[in-house]
């Protein structure tokens, strides 16, 4: 039976060593004050120790003093297993430095071993991840070498390649919803995202733990069941709090509330900006860039097709597809759970402006390994002459792989955008021509990349049209490696493009 108790209570109640599962993708839907209170018992009593949270979308804010991070920081986490990385900097410094065991696993496979787990299964086999770093034959899923647990197997069964992923055993859940009804029915009203609520209270209560859910408020009206996200027979422990994190203030476009047509979305893409895109390092020309690269890939859009757009670059894809017109012609989808409408951009990144339906993360996998996306756009990293791309690591940065790997596992068709070189690359645009004002002092089309993320040979092998779009020119995977297939105006190809290149196209 539920108890509505205070988080300092129940907080209390998880030990040395337990296992928190977090329902969060990234700072969405994230248990804010529950984080607070753990923060606020290890600073006044030094524990609970070595603790261990699997998250499967990441549990950050892009701030170190924000959530799980401000513990973590205290050195009371020992390991962390988390899809998505980038938003956890203290968290990434620690597994850097070699201090906590940490692991980086598709974002999609961890939201279905959770499932799998509620199911009261050990394990959990895909093709997903075959051929890229987390396929123990190719790279490691590690971040330190103190991070030495095995997590990820080889099969083959009937002549085919899988992984085999082992799933979590949580002790302690932390879900955030709106409202708790008489009977401890948690609904997600204002929450912009379920991500995989139901799975992690099931897998929790499977393996003996206790669920603890933050709610906004307190109902006397018994919920209407459709809407119940979990059920009150899941839930242990109650916290009812008004620290409510959104980067800017609730917004009701984001929950559904209120519907935006796809002619109001520029308007709602830049209220938003205002509160919550992170600052361009390079300024005003890189976004010059960014702008040419969203506007040329837009163009690979047709009516009635399914898609998927990345966070970073591929953002500015949904902004063209609104000026071009198409956006009401198309169905656009994020992995966190958003089908329709227009994915929330920069910090907000997961949300989605005006969606026609949020589904639990895991339901959207589903889709998106079944081949059910038509296109999709994603950035990248580094790119090499095999038509690989690493997306989720560099030297003294690791931004995790999130949902990178399931997107791209059947995807018919994949666009990449990404600059050509990094770092100082300044652009210009005159009369539809593109002016390289100053190269960028880091090359992101080498030899080979430092990690796979997705690997060009699969691609090939599963039939699948890739095209890389720049800045200033388009290349295509075909079986011998790149081609360049598009130099845009004002752009000399040998100089700005061949010259440049560590291999031959």
């Amino acid at each position: 039976m539920f108890r509505i108790i205070s988080a300092e209570e129940a907080i209390g109640t998880i030990k040395d060593g337990d296992c928190i599962a977090i329902n969060s993708f990234i700072a969405w839907s994230n248990p804010e004050a529950l984080h607070d209170a753990l923060y606020e018992r290890i600073v006044k009593t030094g524990g609970p120790k070595d603790l261990k949270i699997f998250c499967a979308a990441g549990f950050g804010a892009w701030d170190e003093n924000r959530l799980g991070d401000r513990y973590i920081k205290l050195g009371a986490v020992s390991e962390v297993i988390a899809g998505h990385f980038g938003g956890m900097p203290a968290t990434v410094k620690m597994a850097l430095e070699g201090k906590i065991e940490a692991y980086n696993l598709p974002l999609g496979v961890l939201s279905h071993t959770v499932r799998a787990a509620a199911a009261g299964k050990d394990w959990l086999l895909s093709e997903v991840g075959v051929g890229i770093y987390c396929d123990p034959r190719i790279d490691t899923y590690a971040l330190n070498d103190k991070s030495q647990r095995e997590l990820v197997r080889v099969c083959e069964i009937e002549g085919k390649d899988y992984l085999l992923y082992y799933t979590p055993k949580p002790d302690i859940a932390f879900i955030r919803g709106t409202t708790v009804d008489p009977n401890g029915n948690i609904s997600f009203e204002k929450e912009y995202l379920i991500v995989d609520a139901l799975a992690v209270a099931q897998a929790t209560k499977r393996n003996g733990g206790k669920v603890i859910v933050e709610v906004e408020r307190v109902s006397h009206e018994f919920s209407r069941p459709r809407n119940v996200i979990v059920p009150g027979m899941l839930v242990d422990m109650v916290v009812v709090s008004d620290n409510v994190y959104d980067p800017g203030q609730y917004n009701p476009a984001l929950s559904g509330d209120v519907h935006v047509p796809s002619t109001q979305m520029d308007y709602y893409i830049g209220k938003l900006s205002e509160n919550v895109r992170k600052p361009s390092k390079e300024g005003r020309s890189r976004d010059v860039a960014v702008d040419i690269i969203g506007d040329r890939a837009a163009n690979e859009l047709k009516p009635g097709q399914i898609v998927n757009l990345g966070i970073g670059i591929p953002e500015t894809v949904g902004k063209h597809a609104s000026k071009q017109g198409i956006l009401k012609d198309i169905y656009i989808t994020v992995e966190a759970g958003g089908t329709g409408g227009l994915p929330a951009p920069g910090l907000a990144f997961g949300a989605t402006i005006g969606a026609d339906m949020i589904t639990e993360m895991a339901t959207q996998f589903d889709f998106y390994e079944g081949g059910g996306l038509d296109i999709c756009f994603l950035g990248g990293l580094e790119v090499d002459k095999h038509g690989n791309v690493n997306a989720h690591k560099m030297e003294g940065y690791y931004s995790g792989i999130g949902g990178f790997a399931n997107i791209t596992h059947a995807t018919k068709n994949i666009v990449f955008c990404l600059t050509f070189n990094t770092k100082g690359l300044a652009v210009s645009k005159e009369n539809d021509k593109i002016i390289i004002e100053k190269e960028g002092s880091i090359k992101k089309f080498i030899n080979n990349v430092s990690a796979i993320s997705f690997s060009g040979k699969h691609a090939l092998k599963r039939g699948q049209n890739v095209i890389y779009v720049t800045e200033r020119c388009v290349f295509k995977l075909t079986d011998t490696g790149l081609r360049l297939i598009e130099v845009f105006p004002g752009i000399d190809e040998k100089t700005q493009i061949r010259d440049l290149l560590d291999f031959e196209v």
